[in-house]
């Protein structure tokens, strides 16, 4: 039976984050969101415990704290290490692509243009970690 998640989004462009929530909006479970705006925001937040994702839904090109620098901190973190991270971003780089798996994520998605297209593939990247079984803090 699927569950509801809290997922921890770090993604810098508003716009990508009200689509994310809208979507998320619209299904049927409610999912607990926690935003940040960085990979550093996002350590901090995890660092202080204040959310225990179940799951992290990450772009790539961010200030600060890039994705990939983000999975090569969070990966190194014993506890962390163990959340599952799924990058959702425009990069289509093979290179990135590559990295990413070396690091340890549990998936790549990449944003398509189209809004519907969008909303297809987060819906079936929540539904799919809502039935997954998942490691308890």
């Amino acid at each position: 039976m699927p569950r509801s998640l809290n997922i921890l989004l770090i993604e810098d462009d508003t716009i990508e984050v009200m689509k994310f929530n809208k979507v998320l909006k619209n299904l049927e479970h409610n999912h607990k969101i926690v935003e940040a705006n960085n990979g550093e925001e996002a350590l901090l937040l995890l660092k202080e415990q204040t959310i225990v994702p179940d799951i992290i839904v990450l772009d790539l090109n961010m200030p600060k704290i890039t994705g990939l620098e983000f999975l090569e901190i969070l990966k190194k973190d014993d506890i962390l290490k163990y959340i599952p991270t799924i990058i959702l971003t425009t990069s289509n780089n093979h290179k990135d692509l590559l990295e990413c798996y070396r690091l340890g994520i549990a998936g790549y998605i990449l944003k398509p243009l189209k809004y519907d297209d969008y909303v297809e593939r987060v819906k079936k990247l929540i539904e799919y970690w809502s039935l997954n079984e998942l490691i308890s803090q």
